[in-house]
């Protein structure tokens, strides 16, 4: 990411400013901003931060903050690598030196968690996330709630945490019904019981369980969080780094959110920088609760994977009682392979990728 006028020497500082099905968008945004901060000097990161978000009309969205996040995150691991330190010693230090971790089963199509989740336990994992449905209509048959249930089921026998992605792809009929027959089985929490921009149907199905409610994946500023946490129905925070303004306002996130006594799970089924960042974050919060990896999720199948392109993947292995550590490394923490970055984007082999769209039985297109 060749930005700015760095001070000092070395021009090595990575961002990840990613966007799923919306990557050359995001493209464009870059080279704004580059013709924007070129020149700046790369220590004002809140300076840089504040221009990028409050320097035009518009401001906000996934587009911008992504765009944004990437650059700032990028200015974070520079100046931590100036001063040989990692970059949650500059957020305030470390209160923890582990953090709790999960992994994704189950896919977009939930099928097969038994086998799934018995190797994620081998992994060391105690910890899994799986949707709860393929998509469905607005109102359908209570009977396709019934398979949610049994797989979590048959998950929380082994042992292990669930918890239940609903992705937005339940309405407001069918996610009531189902938050409530999921609750006997004490999920680790439901992430987006309904889309984000229906807090007052969020605030209904929080109302209406005790499981804890998670989100935060679609909203991308304090801004947007803000709303949730003064209508009291989100219990565990879950911005994304890499779609929200980066480690900055990750961190401003958090620290609203401790105020509400919101737990803080960050959002990353993305890359290792993105999850570095996030982990840098994660070390200074105190209402830190577990941590999203990408590892071997089913996007990635037949891909790359979040120990591809660098140096030191051991960071991201994962310990008995299903934990990381906390990386000590300056800036980010991780190695990136620089030379096979750039082998495989002068190969013009990856190509965008693109969002899946589901379609009903009458061929109505239904939330992914």
């Amino acid at each position: 990411m060749p930005i700015l006028t760095p001070s000092l020497s070395s021009t090595e500082r990575w961002g990840e400013a990613s966007l799923e099905g919306h990557t050359e968008a995001v493209e464009g945004c870059l080279a704004a901003f580059r013709a924007r901060f070129v020149g700046l000097d790369a220590d004002d990161i809140e300076h840089i931060w504040q221009l990028g978000y409050r320097g035009g009309f518009y401001r906000g969205g996934p587009v911008l903050m992504s765009a944004l996040s990437g650059i700032d995150i990028a200015l974070w691991d520079l100046k931590a690598r100036r001063l040989h330190l990692p970059i949650y010693e500059l957020l305030g230090g470390k209160v923890r030196d582990r953090l709790q971790v999960y992994a994704w089963i189950g896919g977009d199509r939930p099928a097969d968690v038994l086998a799934q989740a018995t190797a994620r336990q081998a992994q060391g994992f105690g910890a899994v996330k799986m949707n709860a449905t393929e998509d469905l209509g607005w109102l359908t048959s209570p009977t396709q709630l019934d398979a949610c249930v049994a797989r979590v089921r048959t998950v929380r026998a082994l042992g292990m945490d669930v918890a239940v992605d609903f992705h937005g792809r339940v309405h407001k009929p069918m996610a009531k019904q189902l938050a409530k027959l999921l609750e006997p089985e004490r999920p680790l929490f439901l992430e987006e019981p309904l889309l984000s921009e229906n807090i007052e149907g969020i605030a209904e199905v929080s109302r209406h369980v005790s499981t804890p409610i998670a989100l935060g994946e679609r909203l991308h500023s304090r801004w947007d969080v803000k709303p949730f946490l003064e209508a009291r129905c989100v219990d565990v925070l879950q911005p994304d780094i890499a779609h929200c303004g980066g480690i900055s306002e990750v961190f401003r996130i958090a620290k609203m959110a401790e105020a509400y006594d919101v737990a803080l799970a960050p959002h990353c089924p993305l890359g290792p920088i993105a999850l570095a960042a996030s982990v840098q974050v994660d070390a200074v919060c105190a209402n830190f609760a577990i941590q999203e990896m990408s590892l071997g999720i089913h996007y990635n199948v037949g891909g790359a994977d979040l120990k591809s392109y660098t140096k030191n993947p051991e960071i991201w292995d994962v310990l008995p009682g299903g934990v990381i550590r906390l990386m000590d490394g300056p800036g980010l923490g991780i190695k990136i392979d620089e030379e096979q970055v750039r082998a495989v984007a002068a190969s013009g082999t990856v190509e965008a990728w693109r969002s899946p769209i589901f379609f009903g039985a009458n061929r109505e297109i239904r939330e992914w």
